[in-house]
Protein backbone atom coordinates (compact mmCIF):
# COMPACT_ATOMS: atom_id res chain seq x y z
CA UNK A 1 0.00 0.00 0.00
CA UNK A 2 2.01 2.92 -1.34
CA UNK A 3 -0.02 5.78 -1.24
CA UNK A 4 -3.70 6.95 -0.29
CA UNK A 5 -5.43 6.57 -3.77
CA UNK A 6 -3.88 3.19 -3.75
CA UNK A 7 -5.12 2.01 -0.16
CA UNK A 8 -8.65 3.87 -1.65
CA UNK A 9 -8.52 1.75 -4.57
CA UNK A 10 -8.12 -1.49 -2.43
CA UNK A 11 -10.90 -1.15 -0.46
CA UNK A 12 -13.60 -0.18 -2.97
CA UNK A 13 -12.07 -4.04 -4.31
CA UNK A 14 -12.75 -5.48 -1.67
CA UNK A 15 -16.26 -3.83 -1.30
CA UNK A 16 -17.24 -4.85 -4.70
CA UNK A 17 -16.23 -8.24 -4.05
CA UNK A 18 -18.01 -8.24 -0.90
CA UNK A 19 -21.51 -6.59 -2.33
CA UNK A 20 -21.48 -9.07 -5.62
CA UNK A 21 -20.36 -12.49 -3.81
CA UNK A 22 -20.32 -12.18 -0.11
CA UNK A 23 -18.17 -14.82 0.25
CA UNK A 24 -18.12 -14.77 4.59
CA UNK A 25 -21.59 -14.10 5.38
CA UNK A 26 -22.50 -16.53 7.86
CA UNK A 27 -19.26 -15.65 9.28
CA UNK A 28 -20.33 -12.08 9.22
CA UNK A 29 -23.37 -12.80 11.32
CA UNK A 30 -21.20 -14.33 13.94
CA UNK A 31 -18.87 -11.14 14.07
CA UNK A 32 -21.64 -8.73 13.74
CA UNK A 33 -23.65 -10.48 16.86
CA UNK A 34 -20.19 -10.57 19.13
CA UNK A 35 -19.69 -6.71 18.02
CA UNK A 36 -23.40 -5.88 18.99
CA UNK A 37 -22.95 -8.27 22.06
CA UNK A 38 -19.97 -5.77 23.49
CA UNK A 39 -21.86 -2.38 22.17
CA UNK A 40 -24.84 -3.75 24.54
CA UNK A 41 -23.03 -4.37 27.06
CA UNK A 42 -21.14 -1.07 27.54
CA UNK A 43 -23.17 1.85 25.80
CA UNK A 44 -25.99 3.08 27.94
CA UNK A 45 -29.23 2.27 26.76
CA UNK A 46 -30.41 5.48 26.96
CA UNK A 47 -30.16 7.40 23.59
CA UNK A 48 -27.58 9.80 23.35
CA UNK A 49 -27.67 12.66 20.38
CA UNK A 50 -25.59 11.92 18.32
CA UNK A 51 -23.27 8.61 17.66
CA UNK A 52 -20.70 8.11 14.95
CA UNK A 53 -19.53 4.86 13.66
CA UNK A 54 -15.99 4.44 12.29
CA UNK A 55 -16.84 2.31 9.54
CA UNK A 56 -19.45 0.16 7.39
CA UNK A 57 -18.08 -2.56 5.95
CA UNK A 58 -20.49 -4.35 8.61
CA UNK A 59 -23.67 -2.50 6.86
CA UNK A 60 -22.54 -3.05 3.55
CA UNK A 61 -21.73 -7.06 4.01
CA UNK A 62 -24.28 -8.11 6.04
CA UNK A 63 -27.51 -6.15 8.54
CA UNK A 64 -24.10 -4.77 10.89
CA UNK A 65 -24.64 -2.38 13.76
CA UNK A 66 -27.34 -0.28 12.92
CA UNK A 67 -30.33 -1.77 14.25
CA UNK A 68 -28.48 -1.67 17.47
CA UNK A 69 -27.00 1.81 17.23
CA UNK A 70 -29.99 3.48 16.18
CA UNK A 71 -31.67 1.89 19.37
CA UNK A 72 -28.93 3.70 21.50
CA UNK A 73 -28.46 7.22 19.32
CA UNK A 74 -31.05 9.95 17.80
CA UNK A 75 -28.86 10.54 14.71
CA UNK A 76 -26.03 7.52 13.95
CA UNK A 77 -23.82 8.84 11.42
CA UNK A 78 -21.62 5.88 9.88
CA UNK A 79 -18.26 6.65 7.53
CA UNK A 80 -16.12 4.84 5.45
CA UNK A 81 -13.16 4.92 3.55
CA UNK A 82 -14.66 3.51 0.19
CA UNK A 83 -17.26 4.89 -1.86
CA UNK A 84 -18.16 1.85 -2.92
CA UNK A 85 -18.66 0.48 0.78
CA UNK A 86 -21.14 3.96 1.62
CA UNK A 87 -22.90 3.19 -1.09
CA UNK A 88 -23.55 -0.37 -0.44
CA UNK A 89 -24.62 0.44 3.37
CA UNK A 90 -26.45 3.43 2.15
CA UNK A 91 -28.76 1.09 0.82
CA UNK A 92 -29.03 -1.77 3.81
CA UNK A 93 -28.83 0.84 6.40
CA UNK A 94 -31.92 2.19 6.88
CA UNK A 95 -32.23 5.64 9.10
CA UNK A 96 -28.54 5.91 9.28
CA UNK A 97 -26.38 9.05 7.42
CA UNK A 98 -23.40 8.07 5.38
CA UNK A 99 -20.29 9.75 5.01
CA UNK A 100 -17.44 9.17 2.64
CA UNK A 101 -14.36 9.79 5.06
CA UNK A 102 -11.15 9.07 6.26
CA UNK A 103 -10.39 8.57 9.83
CA UNK A 104 -7.45 10.77 9.43
CA UNK A 105 -8.43 14.03 9.20
CA UNK A 106 -12.31 13.61 9.89
CA UNK A 107 -14.73 16.01 8.41
CA UNK A 108 -17.01 16.42 11.40
CA UNK A 109 -16.73 19.93 13.94
CA UNK A 110 -14.98 19.42 16.90
CA UNK A 111 -17.26 17.93 20.00
CA UNK A 112 -19.86 16.93 17.07
CA UNK A 113 -20.81 13.25 18.70
CA UNK A 114 -21.41 11.65 21.69
CA UNK A 115 -20.85 8.72 21.32
CA UNK A 116 -18.10 6.66 18.63
CA UNK A 117 -17.97 3.25 18.13
CA UNK A 118 -15.16 1.44 15.61
CA UNK A 119 -14.61 -1.99 15.69
CA UNK A 120 -11.58 -3.15 13.60
CA UNK A 121 -11.33 0.56 11.74
CA UNK A 122 -7.88 1.55 12.70
CA UNK A 123 -5.92 -1.30 12.48
CA UNK A 124 -5.60 -0.96 8.90
CA UNK A 125 -3.18 1.83 8.73
CA UNK A 126 0.22 1.37 7.64
CA UNK A 127 1.79 3.24 10.59
CA UNK A 128 1.93 3.54 14.57
CA UNK A 129 1.96 7.54 13.46
CA UNK A 130 -1.19 7.64 11.13
CA UNK A 131 -2.97 5.19 14.43
CA UNK A 132 -2.50 7.75 16.42
CA UNK A 133 -3.68 10.63 14.24
CA UNK A 134 -7.21 8.85 14.10
CA UNK A 135 -7.14 8.50 17.66
CA UNK A 136 -6.87 11.91 17.91
CA UNK A 137 -9.41 13.13 15.56
CA UNK A 138 -11.91 10.83 17.36
CA UNK A 139 -11.11 12.38 20.23
CA UNK A 140 -11.25 15.91 18.75
CA UNK A 141 -15.11 15.33 17.38
CA UNK A 142 -15.82 13.57 21.08
CA UNK A 143 -17.94 15.47 23.16
CA UNK A 144 -16.14 15.99 26.90
CA UNK A 145 -17.44 13.17 28.45
CA UNK A 146 -18.15 11.04 25.63
CA UNK A 147 -17.86 7.78 24.95
CA UNK A 148 -15.50 5.75 22.92
CA UNK A 149 -16.09 1.77 22.19
CA UNK A 150 -12.60 0.75 20.27
CA UNK A 151 -11.97 -2.47 18.63
CA UNK A 152 -8.53 -3.25 17.08
CA UNK A 153 -6.77 -6.44 16.14
CA UNK A 154 -5.55 -8.06 19.40
CA UNK A 155 -1.01 -8.42 18.90
CA UNK A 156 -1.50 -10.55 21.82
CA UNK A 157 -2.92 -13.35 20.44
CA UNK A 158 -0.24 -15.58 19.06
CA UNK A 159 -2.04 -15.74 15.75
CA UNK A 160 -2.69 -12.65 15.21
CA UNK A 161 0.47 -11.67 15.89
CA UNK A 162 2.13 -14.22 13.24
CA UNK A 163 -0.31 -12.97 11.19
CA UNK A 164 0.40 -9.40 11.12
CA UNK A 165 4.19 -9.92 10.67
CA UNK A 166 3.35 -11.98 7.13
CA UNK A 167 3.55 -9.79 4.12
CA UNK A 168 0.82 -8.52 2.98
CA UNK A 169 0.52 -9.92 -0.63
CA UNK A 170 1.12 -13.24 0.83
CA UNK A 171 -1.69 -13.44 2.96
CA UNK A 172 -3.73 -12.08 0.12
CA UNK A 173 -2.43 -14.42 -3.00
CA UNK A 174 -3.13 -17.34 -0.04
CA UNK A 175 -6.64 -16.06 0.75
CA UNK A 176 -5.40 -16.05 4.06
CA UNK A 177 -6.51 -12.29 4.36
CA UNK A 178 -8.34 -10.67 1.62
CA UNK A 179 -7.61 -7.18 3.01
CA UNK A 180 -5.02 -5.36 4.21
CA UNK A 181 -3.84 -5.79 7.46
CA UNK A 182 -2.14 -2.71 9.07
CA UNK A 183 -0.45 -1.60 12.58
CA UNK A 184 -2.22 -2.35 15.88
CA UNK A 185 -1.48 -3.37 19.38
CA UNK A 186 -2.22 -5.51 22.39
CA UNK A 187 -3.62 -4.24 25.59
CA UNK A 188 -0.73 -3.08 27.59
CA UNK A 189 -0.16 -0.81 23.86
CA UNK A 190 -3.83 0.04 24.02
CA UNK A 191 -3.50 1.25 27.29
CA UNK A 192 -0.81 3.76 26.07
CA UNK A 193 -2.73 4.70 23.19
CA UNK A 194 -5.34 6.10 25.31
CA UNK A 195 -3.37 7.65 27.09
CA UNK A 196 -1.34 9.21 24.70
CA UNK A 197 -4.43 10.51 22.83
CA UNK A 198 -6.72 11.96 25.59
CA UNK A 199 -8.93 9.31 26.30
CA UNK A 200 -9.54 7.56 29.71
CA UNK A 201 -9.54 4.00 29.90
CA UNK A 202 -12.74 2.78 32.07
CA UNK A 203 -13.17 -1.14 30.38
CA UNK A 204 -10.95 -3.35 28.49
CA UNK A 205 -11.88 -6.64 27.03
CA UNK A 206 -11.18 -9.15 24.38
CA UNK A 207 -13.60 -11.06 21.99
CA UNK A 208 -13.81 -13.11 19.11
CA UNK A 209 -12.53 -16.32 20.55
CA UNK A 210 -12.97 -19.31 18.67
CA UNK A 211 -9.98 -20.08 16.07
CA UNK A 212 -11.16 -17.42 13.18
CA UNK A 213 -9.05 -18.57 9.90
CA UNK A 214 -10.61 -22.04 10.60
CA UNK A 215 -14.14 -21.03 11.11
CA UNK A 216 -14.17 -18.68 8.28
CA UNK A 217 -13.65 -21.91 6.27
CA UNK A 218 -15.88 -23.94 7.63
CA UNK A 219 -18.88 -21.26 7.44
CA UNK A 220 -18.29 -21.23 3.85
CA UNK A 221 -18.69 -24.73 2.99
CA UNK A 222 -22.29 -24.58 5.44
CA UNK A 223 -23.14 -21.63 3.07
CA UNK A 224 -22.80 -23.95 0.13
CA UNK A 225 -23.90 -27.25 1.57
CA UNK A 226 -25.80 -27.32 4.49
CA UNK A 227 -29.44 -25.76 5.68
CA UNK A 228 -30.93 -23.11 7.85
CA UNK A 229 -30.71 -25.50 10.58
CA UNK A 230 -27.35 -26.16 10.66
CA UNK A 231 -26.41 -22.96 10.05
CA UNK A 232 -28.22 -21.84 12.92
CA UNK A 233 -26.40 -24.86 15.21
CA UNK A 234 -22.90 -23.07 13.97
CA UNK A 235 -23.71 -19.95 14.85
CA UNK A 236 -24.81 -20.95 18.40
CA UNK A 237 -21.93 -23.18 18.94
CA UNK A 238 -19.70 -20.34 17.85
CA UNK A 239 -21.41 -18.00 19.91
CA UNK A 240 -20.05 -20.35 22.99
CA UNK A 241 -16.42 -19.62 22.31
CA UNK A 242 -17.12 -16.06 23.89
CA UNK A 243 -17.03 -17.71 27.17
CA UNK A 244 -13.46 -17.62 27.22
CA UNK A 245 -13.70 -13.81 27.90
CA UNK A 246 -13.92 -14.95 31.52
CA UNK A 247 -10.65 -16.88 31.25
CA UNK A 248 -7.77 -15.40 32.55
CA UNK A 249 -6.00 -16.14 29.26
CA UNK A 250 -8.24 -14.07 27.67
CA UNK A 251 -5.65 -11.95 25.73
CA UNK A 252 -4.12 -14.64 24.56
CA UNK A 253 -7.58 -15.99 22.60
CA UNK A 254 -9.50 -13.08 21.74
CA UNK A 255 -8.43 -11.70 18.28
CA UNK A 256 -9.70 -8.26 19.04
CA UNK A 257 -8.66 -6.01 22.09
CA UNK A 258 -11.66 -3.89 22.83
CA UNK A 259 -11.77 -0.60 25.00
CA UNK A 260 -14.42 1.52 26.78
CA UNK A 261 -12.91 4.89 27.25
CA UNK A 262 -14.09 8.55 27.90
CA UNK A 263 -12.81 11.90 26.16
CA UNK A 264 -11.07 14.12 28.79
Amino acid sequence: MKDDATIREHWDQVAEHWRDSRPERLWRQHADAVNAGLVERWLCSTPVRRLLKTDLFDEAATGGLNPLLNSRARLVVGMDLSAVTVRVARSNSEGMAVACADARSLPFADSAFDVVVSNSTLDHFRTRQELIASMRELNRVTRPGGELVLTLDNKANPVVALRNALPFHWLRRTRIVPYYIGVSCGPRGLRRLLEETNWELREMDAILHCPRFLMVHVSQFLVRRAGAEAQRRFLTWLARFEGLARWPTRYLTGYFVAARAVRR
